[in-house]
């Protein structure tokens, strides 16, 4: 490397956010989760008249079992993606042996429709066939869109979406289990953190911080209001 090279490359002033799918999304979604579906839970069981403890019960129980369930699930979807991009690799690999020409001309078209020259796209298409292991990662990452040498660990994906499912589903439960035994107080604080969660997931975007906490705090708003009614109808009726 020149050092023109190396200068230009430690004057870049940047970074990226994580938007692989490593722990970012399994996190957001883990954290909204958990706090619809224990908010939800709260409202549904409050609005049938159930006492502070019958909700603090179901709101704990919908925390260990959406958490389990929410890891289980990530770290099973996250695995099958890997194994689907693997086995992906393999084809691209046999067809590279079978067929290079055919594959070295499909890379050719692939540069040529990005805008390089014929001459540029044959003579970049040249250099990574020298290497099978580039050939495969760059014909991998033009077909299918991903680098499959750095795929998000399903492990990760997991932990992180157990961490905030539990951290999201608690906040509905902060008032009771501070002995604070009003519906209106959990789902208040419920409404906070879905709010606060909604704001801090606009970092990572171009959406403004307000815009993004109203949204999700919406969100919440509509599926809580319709295990409310529900409560409410059912413990109507059972007590009649």
């Amino acid at each position: 490397m020149t050092q023109v090279d190396e200068t230009a490359l430690n004057e870049v002033g940047h970074t990226h956010n994580d938007v692989s799918g490593g722990w970012l999304r399994p996190a957001v979604f883990g954290a909204m989760d958990g706090l619809v579906t224990n908010i939800s839970l709260v409202a549904g069981v409050g609005g049938g008249g159930a006492s502070a403890h019958v909700i603090v019960l179901t709101g704990m129980a919908g925390l260990v079992a959406g958490a389990f369930s929410m890891a289980l699930g990530e770290y099973a979807s996250v695995q099958t993606q890997n194994d689907s991009v693997q086995a992906e690799v393999a084809v691209e690999r046999r067809e590279l042996r079978e067929n290079p020409a055919a594959e070295k001309a499909e890379l050719v078209q692939m540069f040529a429709e990005m805008g390089l020259s014929d001459k540029t796209a044959r003579q970049v298409a040249e250099e990574i066939h020298a290497d099978e292991e580039l050939a495969v990662r760059v014909h991998i990452e033009q077909e299918l869109g991903v680098n499959p040498n750095d795929q998000p660990s399903p492990l990760v994906a997991a932990v992180s979406s157990f961490l905030c499912f539990s951290i999201g589903a608690l906040f509905p439960l902060l008032p009771f289990l501070f002995g604070w035994e009003l519906l209106l107080a959990g789902l208040g604080v419920g409404g906070v953190g879905l709010f606060v969660a909604g704001a801090l997931v606009a970092r990572f975007t171009t959406r403004p911080w307000w815009w993004n906490g109203l949204r999700q705090l919406l969100f919440g708003v509509v599926a809580a209001g319709a295990t409310y009614l529900v409560g409410l109808l059912i413990g109507v009726s059972a007590a009649g």
